[in-house]
């Protein structure tokens, strides 16, 4: 890559993250992820006697149980990994669905295309600009929570920072299916309603072995598989980063590996179309 690529690729990265702090993409996610910083850090409070008595306060009513707390803090973490898993992850696709209808609008796709930039390089710093608008947040959110467990409890679980790097892998995964269906339909209703059906098929294509003891045909199974193959695996993912949040084992990481290859053709066929596209 040419310096001069290099260049105009930081510029338009640069350029997606701005449009997100003015369009108060980027301030609406960081106020709610600000806002549930605050209720763990005021509404939940978490006293440890002696490491064995932990007594959970949460809007006034206490609960006390004999546990061991390394093993509560874990579940806790746990729940909120997976909290952010799902709901984050649709609440930020949601808000990146717009990507690349607005950079395709009338006047400024050709604004744009009069500029000494390449079109993969205007389709990949629209991609990059968003992931880091998340991934920033995924950060600043994790890393606070696991900041505000470790003082109030004394006890410090490297498996919840797992946390930011699966979740903002599998938004980049995601974030490969908002961009190809803008490209194709400049709709980013439609980006939202194909990235968060996908996500919604994947754990039920999870159940592949179940689903293939369950079905009759030969020709049905062998396409229950292949979808599950070819697809995104989000739920696998998932489970992959409730195992690391929880400290237990993990038995294969090709959950990571197929989505991620995943990614990487639907990111490409986006830039091929995009490079073809008549404005």
């Amino acid at each position: 890559m040419h310096k001069h690529d290099l260049i105009a690729g930081c510029a338009l990265v640069s350029d997606t993250f701005r449009e997100a702090m003015a369009r108060k993409i980027f301030w609406a996610l960081f106020g709610l992820s600000t806002a549930l910083i605050l209720f763990f850090l005021f509404l939940m409070k978490i006293d440890v006697v002696e490491g064995a008595m932990a007594t959970v306060t949460l809007f006034g009513q206490t609960n006390r149980k004999m546990t061991d707390v390394s093993r509560l803090v874990r579940q806790v973490h746990g729940g909120i990994a997976t909290f952010l898993y799902t709901w984050g992850m649709a609440l930020a696709v949601f808000a990146s669905s717009g990507l690349v209808p607005t950079v395709l609008e009338p006047g400024r796709i050709e604004l744009l295309l009069s500029k000494p930039v390449r079109r993969w390089q205007i389709l990949l710093g629209r991609y990059l600009g968003n992931l880091a608008v998340v991934g920033l947040n995924v950060a600043y959110l994790i890393a606070s929570v696991w900041l505000i467990f470790g003082w109030k409890t004394g006890v410090w679980s490297p498996g919840f920072l797992y946390a930011i790097a699966t979740t903002v892998f599998i938004f980049a995964v995601l974030l490969s299916v908002v961009v190809l269906t803008g490209v194709l339909f400049e709709s980013s209703a439609v980006s939202t309603m194909v990235t968060i059906g996908l996500g919604l098929m994947s754990p039920i294509l999870a159940q592949h072995t179940i689903a293939e003891k369950l079905l009759s045909s030969e020709w049905s199974r062998w396409l229950w598989r292949a979808l599950y193959e070819m697809l995104p695996k989000v739920f696998d993912v998932g489970r992959i980063t409730l195992n690391l949040v929880r400290g237990d084992r993990v038995d294969s990481l090709m959950p990571l590996a197929t989505s991620g290859l995943f990614a990487l053709a639907v990111l490409s066929l986006s830039l091929y179309i995009f490079s073809k596209k008549d404005f």
